[in-house]
């Protein structure tokens, strides 16, 4: 038998080890369409998020399972789980989604503890948005045409918000727009974003090479739109920036940040921290919209758009 049949029958073996150790819910759930997260609470109690539904109880996972399950995880991440190596991150095997995973153990919790992002299967769309009540339709119109104009556009928001999934949508749009005639550049920390642009480079950093290298090696792929997954580096926002100001207008990212007006206060802290005085100025000349989504528990899917900022009429202000 050849080495690359033993690694094969390992990897289909470790793969269906996790299978059972995850259950039956947590395997429905990664395989569904309108899944976005999977959270297991150190009380047991399973949570899972659907898009346009919110969070909603999928009842319970025993400690034991979950650290078995943990502990299958870190085989295949090639770690350990343990009381003195108790927090687990990085990305379930592709035959999961490549989903991101970050896992805690005791006695950092009372009980294993995890959350389970998924990457979309498919997208929503912008019209998806509307007919949810998440967006109205004159703000798609808005996101539309600012799309259509080469805006640039910094979806914001907090912690779950549906930053990414929002993030996606707007990509579905820029797809749609572009054609073969532009090419779309996609630089992301975790695999996140669908991209269905005909001409388009999906570029992955890691702990080697940051979004800034990945940034400076965009300027020489000939990108006509530039899109960060998350923007959280300070070199790259100020990379990105320049990027847009400077003949690849039309991009888009995400940045955590409370509402419309502090998304720009949290890019221009970005940049700081790469040493440079604020660079308000060239933040309001670069960014067109910011869209601003937020969790609201009144709302049927969970979340809405609570404002579209243009960032135009920030300037001078």
């Amino acid at each position: 038998m050849s080495q690359e049949s033993d690694v094969a029958i390992a990897h289909n073996r470790l793969v269906e080890q996790m299978r059972r150790n995850m259950g039956p819910t947590i395997h429905e759930a990664i395989q569904a369409v309108d899944v976005v997260e999977i959270m297991l609470n150190p009380d047991g109690r399973l949570w899972i998020e659907r898009f346009g539904v919110g969070m909603v109880d999928a009842g319970t996972m025993d400690a034991v399972q979950a650290h078995n399950f943990l502990s299958t995880v870190a085989a295949w991440l090639g770690k350990v789980a343990n009381t003195e190596q108790a927090i687990l991150e990085g990305a379930l095997p592709p035959e999961y989604g490549s989903a991101r995973f970050e896992g805690l153990l005791p006695p950092l919790v009372l009980a294993p503890s995890f959350a389970i992002r998924l990457r979309a299967k498919s997208v929503f769309t912008l019209d998806q948005y509307v007919v949810k009540g998440i967006l109205t339709e004159v703000q798609k119109t808005q996101i539309v045409e600012g799309i259509r104009d080469r805006k640039n556009i910094v979806v914001s928001g907090g912690t779950g918000s549906g930053k990414t999934t929002l993030l996606n949508a707007v990509l579905q749009e820029i797809s749609d727009q572009a054609g073969s005639e532009q090419r779309v550049v996609i630089i992301e920390d975790t695999l996140e974003l669908m991209c269905n642009a005909i001409n388009n480079v999906s570029m992955l950093a890691d702990s080697k090479v940051s979004q800034h290298d990945l940034l400076k090696a965009t300027l020489r792929l000939r990108p006509d739109r530039i899109l960060v997954g998350e923007l959280r580096d300070g070199k790259a926002a100020l990379a990105l920036l320049d990027a847009w100001n400077t003949g690849h207008p039309g991009g888009a990212c995400t940045v955590h940040a409370n509402d419309e007006r502090a998304a720009i206060q949290r890019i221009d802290s970005l940049c700081q921290r790469a040493g440079v005085p604020s660079q308000r100025d060239l933040i309001l000349e670069a960014v067109g919209y910011v869209i601003q989504i937020q969790r609201d528990p009144s709302h049927p899917s969970g979340r809405r758009i609570t404002g579209i900022l243009d960032a135009a009429t920030l300037r001078g202000a």
